[in-house]
């Protein structure tokens, strides 16, 4: 007996743990099965309200992206500028594939001043061109060159770029630009990559600065097209309609580009360049801003960029009105009534929530506010500041 009232004495500590454990299960299975309840109670609650059903509803859609064209329900203020507030030169355009007669009917519906063709062709082809242009109409056509990589892996390539350089010039060339090829696909004569800001470089842009001609630079593209084509890329569409448009995965990050070339414009500063499509960082006007800041030997253009710029409109207009010495306007679209139309809305108008003039993929599914500018501003973008840079028109 005294044996068996130890051992059962000896188990108390564990039968007195075993049922502590047993009440602690019970209380938790309780409290689960009420916290299930709750849950319970709660969604049966949420699928009878109306209302957290109506902000939950979601579809999954079969209509293709490229049928969806929506219709805007806004009832805003819509002004058309027929003619803009003052005559317009366009600093930025390609008309090789144009016919002078034509474009010049255009010019004169829409109030174009002056349009500089930038040519795409070299060589001989370069010279027809101009000579083209000029016979249809010296005082309202002017042409920029087109830089020629033809050679780019010979010793002598810079020597030979620079007579190419000075023929353009002295057929009338008003200006050379260097295109995004430089820094994504020209490579030298060891299969190298030419970086835009390559030293072996240099003399072609410090004889331009001698000529007194500006240079064109457009290295990069926008954000989007070093991005992957995407759910998640805001130019989709127009990627899926030009994908060698995309630069994913290139040698060269965007930033990286744009940073080389920043120090060409830092290296010479006697030559003065026309940074095209607002420097190729529309998305970006802080950067923009300091690179101004920066090199005072430095315009832009807005051309193709009308987009970027629109949806942006307080910060746009605040660039505008501090760098209005310094902004050229320019298309880059083929030349029509309505594109331009479009452009002077947008730089004239305080409209609203409006299409952006842009090519038939169009560059993002939004649209564009106007910056309603002052006429001193106006004047020098559309006409003054690119007086400075065609000293046969004034």
């Amino acid at each position: 007996m005294f044996r068996f009232i130890v051992h059962l004495s000896q188990s108390l500590p564990t039968c007195r743990s075993f049922i502590l454990g047993a009440t602690a299960i019970r209380k938790r299975s309780r409290i689960e099965k009420h916290t299930l309840t709750n849950e319970a109670m709660m969604s049966e609650q949420k699928a009878q309200d109306k209302f957290i059903a109506m902000v939950s509803a979601t579809a999954n859609v079969t209509l293709p992206l490229s049928d969806f064209h929506p219709r805007c329900m806004l009832n805003t203020p819509r002004n058309e500028v027929l003619l803009p507030r003052f005559p317009v030169i366009d600093y930025h355009n390609h008309l090789d594939a144009q016919e002078p007669k034509h474009v010049l009917d255009i010019m004169d519906a829409c109030g174009i001043e002056h349009i500089v063709n930038i040519t795409m062709k070299v060589g001989d082809e370069a010279i027809r061109m101009m000579d083209r242009y000029r016979s249809a109409d010296a005082a309202r056509f002017s042409t920029i060159g087109w830089m020629d990589w033809t050679g780019v892996e010979r010793d002598d390539f810079v020597r030979v770029s620079i007579d190419r350089l000075e023929r353009l010039v002295e057929h009338g060339a008003v200006g050379f630009k260097f295109w995004k090829d430089l820094g994504l696909s020209v490579r030298d004569a060891s299969g190298q990559l030419l970086h835009v800001d390559d030293e072996r470089l240099a003399p072609i842009f410090e004889k331009a600065g001698q000529l007194g001609i500006p240079v064109m630079v457009h290295i990069g593209d926008p954000e989007a097209f070093f991005l992957p084509i995407d759910a998640n890329n805001e130019r989709y569409e127009e990627l899926a309609a030009h994908p060698d448009w995309s630069f994913f995965g290139a040698e060269f990050s965007k930033h990286e580009l744009l940073d080389q070339r920043d120090r060409v414009f830092k290296r010479h500063p006697g030559t003065t360049f026309v940074a095209a499509h607002i420097a190729e960082n529309a998305e970006d006007l802080q950067r923009v801003s300091a690179m101004l800041d920066a090199n005072p030997n430095v315009l832009v253009d807005i051309s193709a960029r009308a987009s970027e710029l629109g949806r942006q409109p307080y910060s746009a207009r605040k660039f505008f009105l501090r760098f209005a010495d310094r902004i050229l306007f320019g298309a880059d679209l083929v030349p029509e009534v309505e594109m331009y139309r479009l452009y002077y809305r947008f730089l004239e108008t305080a409209d609203e929530y409006f299409e952006y003039p842009t090519h038939a993929s169009r560059q993002g599914r939004w649209n564009i506010y106007g910056m309603d500018l002052p006429e001193d501003v106006l004047r020098k973008v559309y006409r003054d500041n690119a007086l400075r840079l065609l000293p046969n028109l004034k």
